[in-house]
């Protein structure tokens, strides 16, 4: 069994020069934060602001509205949509917003006809779970009541990056499990979430791959204790809130992808297996060498990955849709 083709074999050289020189960049202009405050919930406001200042959000040409009282972003295409692709972004749940992932967004509006809604879902510490989940839950519900009518199509596509991956499958179970709507969800696209809060050995920092990543396994447990307060590690992996100890039947065709030096790479594999073996269609997209949020580090590997990524949505909205069939 292979992980990744042998054209991405051949690509790992360069893939380890962007990523180093890339890291060090963010290393250098993290630097000026200071030094993080003991205290977890400190810490996550210390890096919810630390984040902000080095990644400042690139704001683009969408529309903030709130659906279902949830605040969202919107990205609507001219004419009838193929579908909506219910988005979530990363931040593991205690930082990011939606216009983080305007580009991305805007582009998958304007290359498929898609509706995006990207959810502002409230944030650990001050809102832990299932906060976050919940909203999620709700601008579904909304969609599937109203989508039609909004954007001329009642497809449903969902899917998010990081702890907006996590957010996606947690959703996509709650859509199967409260309100019989899992087939009304045409597609997952899940990029290198979190589906294990009870710390797979890549989270606890045995990788395959020891290459330098953007999480280590002390953020990693401050994320959990921010958003799990008072919970085990045992008590994490309870199916409502690890989605990868879920029972994953009856769901759609989901596109996963992660890099090999991600600590976050044991979760897409444990999921993604799991996801076939209950009957389920699923691709699996490994980018060697590359860490956590390896879409940042532009090389012919995350090129590769665009394009498949690009290929899966295609497929997807060429098919019928689920429920119909």
């Amino acid at each position: 069994m292979r992980l990744w083709s042998e054209e991405s074999e051949e690509q790992r050289d360069e893939a380890r020069a962007v990523v180093t020189a890339g890291m060090a960049a963010i290393a250098e202009a993290f630097a000026g934060q200071g030094e993080p405050p003991a205290d977890m919930h400190e810490r996550a406001f210390f890096a919810r602001t630390s984040f902000a200042q080095t990644f400042p959000a690139a704001e683009g040409s969408g529309v903030d509205r709130e659906l279902a009282g949830v605040p969202c972003r919107l990205f609507v295409p001219d004419g009838r949509a193929s579908a909506v692709y219910l988005h979530f972004h990363g931040g593991g749940m205690i930082l990011g917003a939606p216009v983080m992932s305007d580009p991305a967004n805007a582009a998958l509006c304007r290359d498929h006809q898609l509706a995006v809604v990207s959810v502002d879902y409230r944030l650990a510490p001050e809102h832990p779970h299932p906060a976050g989940p919940d909203d999620g839950l709700a601008v579904a519900e909304w969609l599937l009541e109203n989508a039609a009518e909004t954007f001329g199509t009642d497809r449903l596509l969902i899917g998010g990056e990081s702890a907006g991956g996590y957010m996606a499958a947690a959703v996509l179970l709650r859509l199967r499990d409260e309100l019989g709507a899992g087939d009304r969800v045409d597609g997952a696209n899940l990029v290198f979430g979190v589906y294990d809060w009870g710390l797979s050995p890549s989270q606890r920092g045995v990788r395959a791959t020891d290459g330098p990543d953007m999480l280590d396994p002390d953020g990693i447990a401050m994320f959990g204790e921010c958003y799990l307060p008072g919970t085990t590690l045992e008590e994490r992996r309870a199916p409502e809130i690890s989605p990868a100890f879920a029972d994953l039947r009856g769901l759609p065709p989901a596109l996963f992808s992660v890099g090999s030096a991600d600590h976050l790479l044991d979760d897409t594999l444990l999921m993604a297996t799991r996801w076939v073996a209950a009957g389920n269609e699923a691709d699996l997209f490994v980018a060697p060498d590359m860490p956590h949020g390896f879409q940042a580090f532009p090389c012919a590997i995350t090129t590769a990955w665009s394009r498949r990524t690009d290929e899966w949505f295609a497929d997807i909205l060429n098919r019928p849709a689920r429920a119909a069939g």
